[in-house]
């Protein structure tokens, strides 16, 4: 290396680019003031190329957008340590320990082992009281991941029991911190995928017992609504709802499956005492033939009118017995035949009255909301809720405005298509945990947990908007359906049907104030 002063090798830089007649570019100027330094050339950051790179890897997961994000970070920092790792953690690989005497290390291990050394904003850093919050976190996220992965579980432990330690060292902790963060990503994919997995295997059985139930138009639509409640995205709420028509499906087989063995005992009942019969009226047959064929005999023995007597008298009482075992053979078919015709229709009846009470049990038929006997259990567990977690709940209720107008203009049956329309628009625009009931005629009930009175009057001006955005289409007029609404938000000894009756009450006051609006009790 040269013994000049910095000034002096720009200078001769200078001057060698005027005299090779070279174009000052930072790379010609960087290659002469190396060459004048005698110190070796770097080679340039090849940002482009390795952005290249990285738009070219996948990000199919969280783990991997993540680990690309710190990869275009690197990048933009012109870092050759960032690059490798976050190259390192993408393939699978733990990025290197941090240098012990670096300066963020130095200065953590003197903030832990001085016990008043205080962040820039003046509080105190790295103290345990800190260490123990990132713990609980930890502990509180473990249940959601699972305890498949022992060596994830176990690294868990070792990193818990660190951060525990009277003086925690700040360095190791760090390092263990981010190579969990790097399992951690893994083992919360993992578990992301065995979520699918099972939902797919659900979804696998429900179909499989449609399919094995074609006949059964019954439970095809019970079938159906528990695939449609088992569709993402899952929520305890949603889970609750799979679990309740399940059971109904479950309901309807057992007794389906019970009164069809019920029939079938006894269809075969009445076939074996069919067969009893045919064997009753073979034996009875071949009894009569044979008779037949030894009166035959006697008469053409006979020699006298006398003789005749009595093989003729007996052949009378062997008819007649027949005549009789015969007419009670047919009344006994005939009886059986009946009886079987009455069971299937039975059975026929028992299973549209399955159909009719289970459609009917929690939900509209037409709207597919819940009905009231739905609402109220939904309320119950609502009112549960609150009680236990201390949450606001709001109920609204809408009511569809100029809906008998409608319905006189366009017919009943535009005036049911438009129900369902607003139905399928609120459950659209509703959050997962909200429930939708219809409450009679063209009112409908909304249940808003974790919701107070003026967010709950947003979202239903909210689902206003979203009417006027979505047209209802009768043929091909265009209508546009709005509606009023009241809402309020369950004081503390209130019933849901108090606070419903409120809701309904304000409600008729934005109708009286000229419709088409939301008011809160």
């Amino acid at each position: 290396m040269t013994d000049k002063k910095p000034f002096e090798i720009a200078r001769e830089t200078l001057k060698q680019l005027t005299v090779r007649k070279l174009a000052p570019t930072p790379a010609n100027y960087q290659a002469i003031y190396c060459e004048v330094a005698g110190i070796p050339i770097d080679p340039p950051f090849p940002v482009e190329r390795l952005r290249d790179i990285s738009q070219s890897l996948p990000t199919k997961t969280p783990g991997q957008q993540r680990q690309r994000g710190l990869l275009d970070s690197a990048i933009g920092q012109l870092s050759w340590t960032g690059v490798k790792n976050a190259l390192m953690a993408y393939g699978g690989f733990s990025p290197p320990a941090p240098d012990p005497v670096s300066v963020d290390a130095r200065s953590a291990v003197a903030t832990v082992s001085d016990p008043t050394a205080h962040s820039s904003s003046g509080s105190p850093a790295l103290t345990p009281e800190f260490f123990e919050q990132i713990a609980r976190l930890i502990e509180y996220a473990l249940p959601a991941l699972g305890h498949d992965d022992a060596r994830f579980n176990e690294q868990t432990q070792s990193l818990l029991k660190a951060m525990r330690q009277p003086n925690a060292d700040a360095v190791a902790v760090k390092l263990m911190l981010g190579n969990f963060g790097h399992r951690l990503s893994f083992a919360a994919e993992d578990q992301a995928e065995i979520k699918q997995t099972l939902l797919k295997l659900l979804h696998l059985i429900i179909e499989n017992i449609g399919q094995l139930s074609l006949d059964d138009q019954w439970l095809k639509g019970q079938i159906d609504a528990v695939m449609t409640a088992c569709s993402p995205p899952l929520t305890l709420r949603r889970l609750d709802d799979v679990e309740r028509r399940l059971k109904d499906v479950i309901f309807k087989q057992t007794e389906a499956k019970g009164h069809a063995l019920a029939a079938q005992e006894e269809m075969r009942q009445m076939l074996a005492t069919f067969v009893e019969r045919l064997s009753q009226m073979a034996e009875s047959t071949g009894a009569f033939q044979g008779k037949m064929e030894e009166n035959a005999r006697l008469i053409e023995q006979a020699k006298s009118l006398t003789d005749i007597a009595p093989v003729l008298k007996d052949l009378v009482g062997a008819t007649r017995n027949m005549a009789h075992d015969s007419l009670t053979a047919r009344d006994e078919l005939r009886g059986m035949r009946e009886k079987a015709q009455t069971t299937e229709a039975e059975i026929a009846k028992l299973h549209r009255e399955l159909d009719r009470v289970s459609a009917q049990a929690r939900h509209d038929p037409l709207t597919g909301a819940l009905n009231r006997q739905g609402l109220d259990e939904a309320l119950e567990r609502e009112l549960s809720k609150v009680r236990r977690q201390d949450t606001p709940l709001c109920m609204a209720l809408l009511d569809i405005d100029n809906f008998k107008a409608l319905n006189d203009k366009l017919g009943h049956a535009t005036g049911d298509a438009a129900l369902t329309h607003l139905a399928t628009v609120a459950r659209e625009a509703m959050r997962p945990q909200d429930t939708l009931a219809r409450y009679g005629g063209e009112e409908f009930v909304l249940l808003l947990p974790d919701t107070a009175l003026e967010s709950g009057i947003e979202a239903m001006t909210r689902l206003q908007r979203e009417l006027t955005r979505r047209f209802f289409l009768a043929g091909t007029e265009k209508v546009l359906i709005t509606f009023s609404a009241g809402v309020a938000q369950l004081g503390s000894n209130e019933t849901g049907h108090d606070a419903i009756r409120r809701a309904d009450q304000a409600m008729y006051l934005a109708k009286r104030a000229g419709k088409n609006r939301v008011l809160g009790a």
